[in-house]
């Protein structure tokens, strides 16, 4: 998603899954269009959760002797869903850091030559090299953890509730981070109330009560025959 918000292609070439979450897409897909377009320029952007799922056809490349360039951008989490967590949940993760093999040696271990990027100034001359290249070169970029995609859309909001990116689009300051949080706090309490609302529209209609008309007393607990 980062690639296609601020990568500007000079032919649209740009193949995606389309948002439909199919981790493990890119590197297939990546593979595919070389073989369909093989004088062309070839360059897969991927996390390091959905290269994963398909780091195996690092071996097809291998094999069927064709040149891709694979940029892995490696924050050590399912980004999409920590970026749910950590907004929604009070960074409650669960199920999204992730332990992952050093990519750049896992290429190696293929034949492929793989690099490590973890220095702002190292970007340029690395994407340089490769794209100077003929071979596949598979490029480990380590990059801010708890960075996020913008603009999102809360479950249960409208598109003018749209959380953006804020101010600064490189550092995410403690201000940003402040207002990101309140902003999502509206959204659960808005989506408490359409919830509220939606029982009560529901009890109306079915069963003719009105919820603000109920009273609800003190719980009496038997006590147990001793």
């Amino acid at each position: 998603m980062w690639e296609a918000q601020y990568y500007t292609t000079i032919v649209p070439t740009l193949i995606t899954s389309g948002g439909l979450g199919t981790m493990g897409f890119s590197l297939p897909a990546a593979i595919g269009a070389k073989f369909a377009k093989p004088d062309s320029e070839v360059w897969v952007v991927v996390g390091d959760g959905g290269f994963q799922m398909t780091m195996s056809e690092l071996a097809t490349i291998v094999q069927e002797k064709i040149s891709v360039k694979i940029a892995i951008i490696n924050n050590g989490y399912l980004g999409m869903v920590r970026q749910w967590q950590e907004f929604f949940y009070d960074k409650r993760y669960v199920a999204t850091p992730l332990v992952a093999p050093d990519f750049a040696a896992l290429a190696n271990a293929f034949g492929i030559r793989g690099e490590r990027v973890t220095k702002r100034g190292e970007v340029v001359p690395i994407i340089q090299s490769a794209r100077e290249s003929s071979e596949t070169v598979l490029i480990d970029f380590r990059v801010e953890q708890e960075d996020s995609v913008y603009p999102m859309v809360a479950a249960g909001a409208s598109l003018n509730d749209m959380i953006r990116r804020p101010n600064n689009p490189l550092v995410e300051t403690r201000q940003s981070h402040r207002a990101t949080e309140e902003h999502a706090n509206t959204c659960r309490l808005r989506r408490k109330q359409a919830r509220r609302a939606q029982s009560r529209r529901f009890l109306a209609r079915r069963l003719a009560i009105n919820i603000d008309s109920l009273t609800v007393g003190p719980t009496r607990m038997k006590k147990s025959r001793e």
